[in-house]
């Protein structure tokens, strides 16, 4: 049985005075003082039942029993760093790899700039990026699969269990082919297109709940002819002249063939874009200079949202 005197962190202080021989230089390494790395050489050796130092003048002398000792505690310190490593990688924590989810209507400016600031921060970490709409993120999030998402939210989310991050707020505007009645316009009344085709994402997305929201702002149901699944469709069909649509501003740089006209206030549907990890995994070095990024990309100024 393993006497309690012997713990891994007085393993490190004799493996340090093992290397060092000086009681000054350990205390000086480990942010010690040298009564302190005294005091755990003694205990390790009342834990042994068994001297592993002799007393030279103000120093200790290692005997050929600590030398025997100090081989197998390297081995014993080394095998539980590799075993923290593996458990840590294993529960996805500070590991090498990192996944994390965003919106499709994200990957023009923000995520790629959000992911060469981690990666100049973290330059070992490899990660993974999943696009996918809010719902699925959310899943993916809540079921482990992923360990950060970039979403956004139209209200501030009441989860205990989440630590939100907000980037940047977002407009929902009237998207309109190139030429249409409405070009020009400073604002759009959402009434006057009453008898407008409409064409919108499928449930789940953001944008579609800031669709369904404008329009009860409005007072009625628009004509949607088509809901598709992701972004870039809905933004070619819009500049094809099948339809209208409502899209955030971030999408601006996507097509030049599709104007983005701002709404009446009346009518007005923001989004707030949210960098979103576990509570539980706020201490994560990976998360930290995740988190990190995204409140450095919420104060720039030189740089167009999204």
């Amino acid at each position: 049985m393993i006497d309690e005197e012997i713990t891994l962190k007085k393993l490190e202080v004799f493996l340090a005075f093992m290397r060092l021989q000086s009681l000054g230089k350990v205390a000086e390494e480990l942010g010690q003082s040298t009564v302190s790395v005294h005091r755990a050489l003694h205990t390790l050796e009342e834990g042994l039942h068994c001297p592993l130092f002799r007393r030279e003048g103000r120093n200790l002398a290692p005997l050929p029993a600590a030398y025997v000792f100090a081989k197998h505690a390297q081995r014993a310190v080394e095998e539980t760093e590799e075993g923290v490593r593996k458990a840590r990688e294993m529960a996805g924590v500070a590991g090498a790899r990192m996944k994390i989810g965003s919106l499709y209507s994200l990957t023009l400016r923000c995520i790629p700039q959000l992911l060469m600031g981690l990666k100049l921060r973290r330059p070992e970490l490899q990660i993974d990026l999943t696009l996918g709409s809010n719902q699925e993120l959310l899943r993916s999030l809540a079921e482990g699969r992923l360990d950060a998402i970039v979403i956004g939210l139209q209200a501030a989310i009441e989860d205990p269990q989440l630590l939100a991050v907000p980037l940047f707020e977002d407009e929902v505007r009237l998207a309109a082919p190139q030429g249409s009645p409405y070009a020009g316009r400073e604002h759009v009344d959402l009434r006057e297109l009453r008898d407008e085709k409409f064409i919108t994402l499928g449930g789940g997305f953001v944008t579609s709940d800031s669709f369904d929201h404008a329009f009860q702002q409005a007072g009625y149901v628009p004509e949607t002819v088509m809901r598709v699944g992701d972004i870039f469709s809905l933004i070619n069909l819009v500049g094809g002249g099948m339809g209208y649509s409502l899209l955030p501003g971030r999408v601006a740089g996507f097509s030049s063939r599709v104007d983005l006209i701002p709404l009446d206030a009346r009518y007005a549907s923001r989004q707030t874009i949210t960098l979103l990890v576990s509570r539980s995994r706020e201490r994560d070095p990976n998360v930290l200079a995740l988190a990190a990024e995204c409140r450095m990309y919420g104060t720039r100024t030189d740089v167009l949202p999204g």
